[in-house]
């Protein structure tokens, strides 16, 4: 399918859509016939441009134009607002984008209050302003009906961007739901606690005069908030949205006025104001639980190399160590040192050390098991905890990262010298076995250290010097092969 024939669908899906929802709030137009509370047309044409980009906004003046040219005024007036919604859209993403980081405005509670304000607030005087000067301009409105008209317009406006936009957004950005079945069946159970509760407060389930029982709605959306999210709020606003609205227009509920304009006038901006606090709620939580991620993931990993740290391998050793007495399997314990990094930090300088830091830590990942743990003990020393392994597989491991480093092409050359200890032979307790593996490494360490050294020899740079490489990797794995 070509480019221009997609977009040419999608303006057509886009209009389509938003004359379906024009009509339905059309449907609730008790001050004039072409101004309601009740419009989610602003929400989608805010969701879409967001979504799909400024490009979607024909799609918005073509529904917005069916919407009115078959509801009330002329074709003049229909155009007069159906430009209004269009540029009302327009300038609310723009608005959303440049203040309120655009799709992401839900991520964050700062970003929710910029939405509210300009794109619910600002971006909606403009549709209102202009669609109301069109019907007085060609004869459809009185004068002295102008404020009422602008007053209900702006407010079903500022709802339809604050409780169907979100709803959009949020399920366009996230829309694969990956619940277990916990989840699964707390979010039935409180969808019909919310059900439940709708119908008490605003549909005349239980038989009582029309008190403030609204309030009994927040623990419900807290509670969605908290133990959902965004988009689980967004949805259950929604819900509850639409079960008021229903019942409003039945005459129960506390937002019942003289008529039916009026309690919905009351409804809107109760559930603008609740749809704010709940949205906001659900994003502090939200950054909470990243920031508590965040946290936790610096507690058990290594900043430079992204490796677990010290604090996450006695915890795995530990683990391993318990999980060995319970099946009678030995498990390794290896320990690398890098050779010479402090000459490195001297003539390269200490960021060309860290890059070397994070080179030994690739090769360890890539020449480990998806079962293994590895880590940074500490300084220039790493840490492998091999399950299930004995000594003679741990020295190939040895070998295999040795080899892996010497044939890299990046300079300076790096290689690492080896310690291994065995659980239980080497070491009982996690103490025992540090030391145990310690004692082995600089075994390893000081028998280099003598081939470095041997008459007849300079001292060479670390990594420059292929016979002492080839040495040294021939002492730590031993010749050991699969």
């Amino acid at each position: 399918m070509s480019q221009p024939l997609k977009r040419l669908l999608v303006v057509v899906a886009l209009a389509f859509v938003y004359l379906v929802a024009a009509k339905l709030g059309l449907s609730l137009a008790f001050v004039h016939a072409s101004a309601t509370a009740v419009w989610p047309g602003t929400g989608i044409a805010l969701a879409a441009i967001l979504i799909l980009g400024y490009g979607a906004w024909p799609g918005i003046l073509l529904g917005a134009f069916l919407a009115n040219v078959t509801t009330a005024g002329s074709v003049a007036t229909s155009i007069g607002i159906a430009v209004g919604n269009t540029l009302e859209g327009l300038l609310g993403a723009y608005l959303v984008n440049r203040f309120a980081n655009g799709r992401k405005a839900f991520d964050r509670a700062s970003d929710i209050f910029r939405l509210a304000f300009l794109a619910a607030g600002v971006s909606t005087t403009v549709s209102v302003t202009v669609g109301v000067t069109s019907l007085f301009l060609g004869g459809f409105a009185r004068s002295e009906d102008f404020a009422f008209i602008w007053l209900t317009w702006w407010l079903g406006d500022a709802m339809g961007c604050l409780i169907i936009a979100p709803l959009l957004v949020l399920w366009s950005e996230n829309p694969r739901i990956r619940w277990n079945r916990s989840q699964i069946l707390e979010a039935a159970w409180l969808l019909s606690c919310l059900f439940l509760v709708g119908l008490i407060v605003f549909d005349g389930l239980i038989p009582i005069k029309n008190y403030p029982l609204e309030f009994l709605c927040v623990p419900f959306l807290i509670w969605v908030a908290f133990r959902f999210g965004q988009r689980e709020a967004a949805t259950a606003i929604v819900v509850l949205s639409g079960i008021a609205i229903w019942g409003t227009l039945s005459g129960f509920g506390p937002f019942v006025g003289e008529n039916p304009n009026e309690s919905l006038l009351l409804l809107q901006a109760f559930m603008g104001v609740t749809a704010v606090m709940t949205l906001v709620l659900a994003a502090v939580v939200s950054e909470r639980r990243q920031v508590e991620g965040q946290l936790r993931d610096l507690s058990v990993t290594d900043p430079l190399t992204g490796l677990a740290n010290y604090r996450q391998l006695i915890h795995v050793l530990d683990g391993e160590i318990k999980r060995s007495q319970r099946t009678e399997r030995q498990f390794a314990i290896l320990f690398l040192d890098v050779d010479s990094l402090k000459k490195i930090n001297d003539r390269h300088g200490h960021v060309v050390g860290n890059r070397a830091l994070r080179r030994v830590a690739d090769a360890l990942r890539t020449s480990c098991r998806a079962m293994d743990t590895v880590g940074r003990f500490g300084g220039d020393e790493f840490a492998l905890i091999l399950p299930e392994t004995e000594e003679v597989g741990a020295r190939q491991v040895a070998h295999r990262i040795a080899q892996r480093l010497a044939r890299e092409g990046a300079t300076p050359r790096i290689a690492v010298s080896t310690g291994v200890a065995v659980y239980p032979r080497d070491g009982k307790t996690i103490e025992a076995l540090l030391s145990a593996a310690d004692s082995a490494l600089y075994d390893v360490k000081s028998r280099v250290s003598r081939l470095r050294t041997k008459p007849g020899k300079q001292k060479e740079e670390v990594g420059e010097d292929t016979t002492f490489q080839n040495s040294a990797d021939a002492i730590l794995s031993k010749r050991f092969t699969r």
